[in-house]
Order: structure tokens, then C-alpha cells, then sequence
């Protein structure tokens, strides 16, 4: 690393035209004085990578490849249409250095580098089968050849894609610049996105084809910029960095001697349990605010008015959720020995998953800055020799767990050869029910029609079959029977999917009436006890609607629609399909059967959304939800907006809530008719 002291050729700010600019926007290629600087921070890193050219920190490469892109015109790219003669004249005029920050210089910044308002548009038309991305893509990957990095700039600006691969050519635009050792060229590409890790043709990476060529120089940086994210964490913690030249790839901070709370075993635990996709955008967000705050220190003792230009937390970006926002904006909020601790752990959880990756495939991608440990320990020379000792204790550790597999894999089968077993047992017993009713309705098998004895024990047995699954607690609900992903899963059981076989003869056969056009002597249930069974219907989405007015109490979402369904289901059983001969009839019970399956799994799925939502709140401690910005109350105290995902949410339960309470009345009314 090395400290910026010398001037670049084009020493004027590219906003304004101040002279001896102190700042410098990476991705732009331009310098920037204080007061256009702080209008580039408030946009984002999105937009501006921003560094001080005095106090910032530089890898020599990056420096060299900025001070190229300003003394070529880099400016030129994002101010085409000011330069051009022809252009309107109702373009905003660019501003003197002594105009104001607000609303001159601000308006004029926000046109040229979010609205890209001034900007050259690609005017050739694209061969027919391509497109205009293709065409750019093209001649992207034909331009990195060479030195000129004002070319390859406009390029991507106007839509070509740094990862773009080339069918004939069998590579990437990265993979050509490390053939021609345009080192320059391949900064530029890394900062606008190109993956370090693509494959050519010869399935080479990048780093592979730099070793080949005896570029040791580009491999140093290519192995740097794959471990930038946990190298810049560590580097925030202690001031350092591991040797990536001799094998250390990750460096660990010393840990504290002090005993671990259990709150903190707790909030590891949990953070071991965040899919690989949710670990990588907190990585990502961790590294910004990092950067945030580095800029921060020095933005404070390098201008005369720090407050005027200051961030107090990161800018919104408008590709990311509001819930991802504001978790970002969240981050600010950290005392210094809390970000600290923050920091510590997900750098210990991005040890323990790169050790899993290197015994096992992950089940998803890597964070960023993360998904090349396994490559490079498996590349020639990334890894240290193995001792006897390891290769042995590793080689027993496998078939330790070889034999606990095996020992799971005979209790799944023998639990499963039980559960038919019981499976079976039951359809028998039901199929008997099912016989004795009707055997006892049709005054068959020589039992006499009017023996209370044989009634009333049909009329126990019937009922004991109806209630089978609906014994079940409901405190003993699994939430790994929920959908697990967050599209709505489809209902695809019949319409008496849910109810036993011998369900129907919980009714009482002497209140019903006949049905018309039936085959047998089937009954429908009493008026009174449908009316019964759908009061409780109702009664369970009462209680799901008082439920849902708490939302801390989310954990009862998805077992008061458990309630919700089984009382669907006691209902069902009064209906079975031998009885039923009314098309309308039949409608309302598949619309009930319906209703009550979907309302659990949008129960389901408004759980996870406020367990996403929980955990972001949970890490963020006493944070208001409204950024980093102001102060205020603890999210336990103030009135925080609802993300959309779970306004979205409680929508479809409280739809369909009504669509249930809907069917319901239409089986009142059905069975009135029939």
C-alpha cells in the first residue's frame, strides 16, 4: 500500500474546476474537490467510489490506473454532451468552482453521474440476431487489448458487460486483458464488476493464465482483489493483512479471554444459520459501512466544516429492498466495540463455512470475497503441506461420520416401515368403521334396526374415526412441516384429502335428510350441527386476526391456522363424498378445502417474512428504523412501518381469512337448498 502524494496530470476537480483536488471517485476516473466530494458521498458507493487522495490508503495499481483514466479524459465520457456544440442549449451549464454547494453544484452532479444526463448514447444500429449490449459486449472485449482506457470507460458506460463471454473467442474481456498484461485495463474492469473467478474455453481463471505468463505482478493483485472484502474487515479491526504470497488467506483477530455470554452464543448461533445468499448481502454490507466509516474519520480532519459534507449513514440504493436499506442505514448506529464484535463473528462464521466448503460442496454460492478460498487452496501452491497426523485424524473423522450416517439411514428406515405399518392399520380400521355404518344404516348383516345398543356403538366408533387426526395437539406443531419457500406452494389435495375415511359417520344419521338422486341410504348432517362446526370456524379466524394485531407474537401465526384448519376439517367430516349428490354442494366444500389448506401456508409464509425482518431488527439492538441519521426511540418503542413483503403478506392471510369465511356461508346456504 502506498500513500498518494504526488499530483495527476489533470489536477482540477471534474464537477467544478477547482484547482488541487483532494478527493478522487475510482469508478469515475475523475478528481474531486471538497464540496462536489460530499455531494459524490451522499449518492452512494453505488454511483462514486470516493477515496482521499491524501489520507486514503492506495494499492499502487488503482492509483496508476486513476491518474491514466483522468490525464486521458475519463471526464470527457461523463461531459460528452456538454463538449459537443450541437448539443441543446437547455443542458445544465457546468458549475464555477465558487458556486454553490446547493442547489448549483448538487443538481448538476446528480444529471451527470445518476441521470448519466450528458452522456455520449451509442448510435450504430445492432446486426440483425443481436442486440445493442452484443455489439458493445464486442468491442469492450477487443478494446482491453490495448492501453486506451477512455475507450474501454465509454464502452461501459453505454451498456457493455464486463463479463460478457465471447463464443468465438472462448473468454472474457478479463481473461484478454491479463493476456496482453494491461494491468490498467484490468482494474478498470474489476471496479465495474468482471468475475475474477470466470472460465475460458480451457477452463482457466484469470489468476491461472497471469501464473502461466509469468505476470507475477497482476497475480498478486488478481489473488488480492479475491479476498479485498475479508481483507479490508481485517484490516478495520487490527491495521492488518494476511500474506496472501505464502498461503494465509484469512487472518482472525485475537479473540478475548473473557468467558462468552450466552446472549452472544445465541446471536452466533443464529448467524450460523443464515443461508449462504443472506450471509454474502451482510458482507457486502459490512464492507460499505467500513468504507463509510474510514471516509468518515478522514472527511472530519481534512475539512474546515465536517458536518456540512458529513454521512452519518449509508445512502439509500434504489436496487435494494427498504428492508435491506434500512438494515444497512442500521449499521450506523453501532458503537465501535459493537461493530467491532459484529465484525469478529462474521469473520469467524466465514472461517467455519470455508472450512465446510473445503470437506463438502455448499448447498449455495459464497459471500463475496469468500468463494475463492476453496479455489485458491486447491490452486497449485495455495495450500500448505499436510502432516500424516492430519491426513490420519481426518481420514478417522470421515468414518466416524460414514457410520453415523449409516446408523441415521436404518432408524429412517425402520421409523418409516412403522409409519406403514401404522398407515395400514388405520385405513383397516377405518374401512370397518365405513362398514358398520353402513351396514348398521341399511339394516344389513343381521343386525337389528332398532337395537340401541348397535347404534350407539357405530354412532362411538364413527365419531372416534372423525376426530383421528384432529387429536393431535396443536402445541406439537413442527415448523419444518411449513412451505419453505417464500412462493405460495400449491394445493393440489382433493377434496377430502384432510378427512378420514370413516369421518362422515360423526354425524348424527337421524337428524339429516334424504338426498335426492343418491345411491344408497346416505343422510345429510343436522342443520344444527354444521351450524355448530362453522361457528368454530369462525372463532379460530377471530383468533388469528387477534393474533395478527401483535405482530411480536408472530410465533402463534402458524398454529392458530393449524386451528384454523382443523376445525375445516371436523366441518369436512360431516360431508362424506358417498352423500353427496349437489353439484353446488360439492363446489362449496372444495372452495372450504381450499381456503382452509392456503390460509396456512400464507401463515407460513408471513412467519418467515417477520422472522427476515426480526433478525435484521435483533442484530440492530435499540436502533430506530429510520436510518442512522437522527436519533429517537429503540425499535422496541417507536411505530415502525411494516416492510412491503409483510404488508403484502398479511394481506393474503386476511384474504383469505374472508374467502374461508365466505365458503363457509356458501355451505350454509348449498346445504338449505339441498
Amino acid at each position: 500500500m502506498s500513500r498518494a502524494k504526488s499530483r495527476i496530470q489533470t489536477d482540477v476537480c471534474g464537477d467544478c474546476g477547482s484547482a488541487d483536488p483532494s478527493w478522487a471517485s475510482i469508478n469515475r476516473g475523475i478528481l474531486l474537490c471538497a464540496d462536489c466530494c460530499s455531494v459524490h458521498r451522499s449518492l452512494g458507493r453505488h454511483i462514486s467510489q470516493v477515496k482521499s487522495l491524501r489520507q486514503g490508503s492506495w494499492q499502487p495499481s488503482v492509483l496508476n490506473f486513476v491518474n491514466q483514466l483522468n490525464a486521458h479524459g475519463a471526464n470527457s465520457v461523463w461531459e460528452h454532451l456538454l463538449l459537443d456544440s450541437a448539443a441543446p442549449k437547455s443542458l445544465k451549464r457546468k458549475p464555477a468552482p465558487k458556486d454553490a454547494v446547493h442547489p448549483t453544484k448538487a443538481d448538476f452532479i446528480r444529471a451527470k453521474h445518476v441521470q448519466l444526463a450528458y452522456v455520449l448514447k451509442p448510435t450504430f444500429q445492432a446486426e440483425e440476431g443481436s442486440s445493442l449490449e452484443l455489439e458493445l459486449s464486442k468491442q469492450l472485449h477487443a478494446s482491453v487489448r490495448a492501453g486506451n482506457l477512455e475507450t474501454s470507460l465509454r464502452l461501459l458506460v453505454q451498456g457493455a458487460d464486463p463479463n460478457f463471454y465471447h463464443e468465438d473467442k472462448g473468454s472474457t474481456p478479463l481473461h484478454v486483458a491479463v493476456k496482453s498484461g494491461q494491468l490498467s485495463q484490468i482494474e478498470l474492469l474489476l471496479v465495474y464488476g468482471a468475475d475474477v473467478n470466470a472460465l475460458d474455453a480451457q477452463g482457466n481463471t484469470p489468476l491461472e493464465l497471469a501464473r502461466q505468463a509469468k505476470q507475477s505482478v497482476i497475480a498478486e493483485r488478481l489473488l488480492e482483489v479475491m479476498y479485498e472484502v475479508t481483507d479490508r474487515l481485517t484490516f478495520f479491526l487490527i491495521g492488518k493483512k494476511p500474506n496472501h504470497a505464502s498461503g494465509q488467506h484469512l487472518l482472525i483477530p485475537g479473540q478475548s479471554k473473557k468467558e462468552m455470554s450466552e446472549q452472544l452464543k445465541i446471536a452466533r448461533g443464529k448467524l450460523q444459520l443464515v443461508p449462504n445468499r443472506m450471509f454474502e448481502e451482510l458482507v457486502m454490507d459490512l464492507y460499505d459501512e467500513v468504507d463509510r466509516r474510514e471516509t468518515e474519520a478522514i472527511w472530519a480532519t481534512s475539512t474546515l466544516n465536517p458536518d456540512s459534507g458529513a454521512v452519518p449513514f449509508l445512502p439509500t440504493n434504489p436496487h435494494l429492498s427498504a428492508t435491506r436499506n434500512q438494515g444497512r442505514q442500521k449499521l450506523a448506529r453501532f458503537s465501535q466495540q459493537e461493530f467491532a464484535g459484529l465484525l469478529m463473528d462474521v469473520l469467524l462464521d466465514a472461517h467455519r463455512r470455508q472450512n465446510m466448503a473445503n470437506l463438502r460442496p455448499m448447498d449455495g454460492p459464497l459471500p463475496a470475497g469468500l468463494a475463492q478460498l476453496k479455489a485458491a487452496a486447491l490452486a497449485p501452491g495455495g495450500g500448505r503441506s499436510v502432516s500424516n497426523v492430519e491426513v490420519e485424524t481426518l481420514r478417522q473423522r470421515i468414518q466416524d461420520q460414514e457410520l453415523t450416517i449409516h446408523e441415521l439411514r436404518s432408524m429412517i428406515q425402520k421409523l418409516a416401515s412403522e409409519n406403514n405399518q401404522l398407515k395400514s392399520s388405520i385405513d383397516t380400521k377405518d374401512h370397518d368403521v365405513q362398514l358398520r355404518i353402513d351396514s348398521h344404516l341399511n339394516g344389513s348383516g343381521g343386525a337389528s334396526e332398532g337395537s340401541p345398543e348397535r347404534d350407539q356403538e357405530a354412532r362411538q366408533a364413527a365419531a372416534a374415526a372423525a376426530a383421528a387426526y384432529a387429536k393431535r395437539p396443536v402445541s406439537m406443531y413442527e415448523t419444518r412441516q411449513t412451505p419453505r419457500d417464500e412462493s405460495r406452494p400449491p394445493i393440489t389435495q382433493s377434496l377430502y384429502s384432510m378427512a378420514p375415511a370413516g369421518g362422515s359417520a360423526s354425524m348424527d344419521p337421524g337428524n339429516g335428510t334424504q338426498v335426492n338422486g343418491g345411491t344408497g341410504a346416505g343422510q345429510l348432517p343436522s342443520f344444527e350441527e354444521v351450524k355448530r362446526r362453522t361457528d368454530v370456524v369462525a372463532r379460530r379466524i377471530k383468533d388469528l386476526f387477534a393474533a395478527m394485531k401483535d405482530l411480536s407474537q408472530r410465533e402463534a401465526f402458524v398454529p392458530s391456522a393449524e386451528r384454523i384448519r382443523l376445525a375445516v376439517v371436523d366441518l369436512m367430516a360431516l360431508f362424506p363424498a358417498s352423500i353427496i349428490a349437489s353439484e353446488s354442494l360439492r363446489g362449496a366444500l372444495q372452495q372450504l378445502n381450499f381456503h382452509g389448506n392456503l390460509i396456512q401456508a400464507e401463515c407460513a409464509r408471513l412467519q418467515q417474512c417477520l422472522a427476515a425482518e426480526g433478525m435484521v431488527a435483533t442484530a440492530a439492538g435499540t436502533v430506530p428504523n429510520g436510518g442512522g441519521g437522527g436519533g429517537g426511540a429503540g425499535v422496541a418503542g417507536a411505530a415502525k412501518p411494516l416492510a412491503e413483503s409483510i404488508q403484502q403478506s398479511m394481506e393474503q392471510v386476511r384474504g383469505c381469512a374472508y374467502d374461508l369465511a365466505m365458503s363457509t356461508k356458501m355451505l350454509i346456504t348449498h346445504l338449505q337448498q339441498a
